[in-house]
């Protein structure tokens, strides 16, 4: 038997795991958009690359939390299609950052516009507030997440 108080968390886990489902297949389409043969999994990163700039792997790693190896492969992937570039790290010559290139930022920024306008349509309905307020209750439990 449950006790009360589970049902909220219950109902949680079930619209968290409605969303991440939608959410990956909505992952893989922008990935596609950006390039054909982008993986998935790689649009994060591009998003995480366009707001806050050149990054270490490990750092990106680290906030996705990804084994380096896995961070590594998807860089590569990355690179070998153009839309990101390894510089040396001037503060540490053995370690490089990764940036997005101008053709990989404006592929990027081009399906985050088009994404943005799909949010703003479906959620048209909604006052801006409520729109507000799921954003941050979001970052709230993606930062408790990182922790």
């Amino acid at each position: 038997m449950q006790e009360t108080g589970d049902q909220e968390f219950l109902a949680l886990e079930r619209e968290l795991s409605v969303f991440l489902r939608r959410a990956r297949a909505s992952s893989g389409e922008m990935a596609r958009e950006v390039h054909p043969e982008l993986e998935p999994a790689a649009y994060g990163l591009l998003v995480r690359l366009e707001e806050t700039g050149r990054q270490r792997a490990t750092e990106l790693a680290a906030y996705f939390g990804v084994g380096k190896a896995t961070m590594s492969r998807q860089l590569r992937a990355l690179e070998d299609l153009g839309l990101v570039a390894r510089e040396p790290d001037p503060a540490d010559g053995r370690a490089f950052l990764v940036r997005l290139t101008e053709e990989g930022r404006a592929r990027f920024l081009r399906v985050r516009d088009a994404r943005r306008s799909r949010y703003m349509r479906k959620l048209a309905g909604w006052d801006r507030g409520e729109v507000a307020e799921l954003a941050r209750l979001l970052n709230q439990l993606n930062k408790r997440a990182e922790a």
